[in-house]
């Protein structure tokens, strides 16, 4: 599955009557990665939640392009979509290789889990369940889980959050290496990603 461009033209978003940004527009190509940047408010989440169409703008469209064909449905453009939230999608119970099992599962993607966690570092952690991992340990998951996915357009929302010096080294590189297989990244953050990216300031 891959993808040329997403582009976006004129966005609006109003949560809870008020406007929180208008006519934002961009485009990013495949092997780029865009920086969403500035103040807490400033819609940096609603905008990533827009792409992937959790959020009906107020105007303006967001399209993909594939293989020539345009894609504007926000349904249709969740199958394209790999996503890193706040939200660690770890159930307490479950542990690690267990997580990486149902999500693999779940994309129906044949897997080396613990190759996998071993990559992110939880090689050790593997059996215990999630609930006794750190932020930290949780943040890894999440990005192998990312990975795992093998979507071609990764949405992040403060994906450096919670993660120690090595981990933020980490998670550049696997956006990094996401982009160079041609790879589209779309990160919301309040520090430098460490690597190269467009950046697009919201006030």
């Amino acid at each position: 599955m891959t993808l040329r461009s997403l582009l976006a033209e004129n966005l609006s978003c109003i949560r809870g009557g008020r406007l929180v940004f208008r006519d934002v527009g961009f485009r990013v190509e495949a092997g780029q990665a865009l920086s969403l940047e500035g103040p807490n408010g400033a819609g940096k989440s609603s905008l990533l939640r827009m792409i992937a169409g959790f959020l009906t703008p107020a105007s303006g469209a967001i399209r993909l392009t594939n293989d020539g064909a345009e894609i504007s449905d926000g349904e249709e453009r969740g199958n394209f979509i790999g996503w890193l939230g706040h939200h660690d999608a770890a159930k307490p119970q479950l542990t690690p290789r267990e997580t990486l099992q149902f999500f693999a599962a779940l994309y129906r993607i044949p897997a080396d889990v613990n190759a996998g966690l071993d990559e992110v570092g939880l090689g050790k952690a593997r059996d215990l369940p999630c609930q006794y991992l750190s932020a930290g340990q949780k943040k890894r998951l999440s990005l192998a889980r990312l990975k795992l996915s093998n979507r071609p357009l990764w949405l992040l929302d403060e994906p450096l959050a919670a993660l120690d010096t090595a981990g933020k080294s980490l998670a550049a590189q696997f956006i990094s290496s996401h982009c160079v297989r041609g790879g589209i990244a779309i990160a919301a953050t309040h520090e430098a990603l460490g690597i190269d990216a467009a950046r697009l300031a919201l006030a």
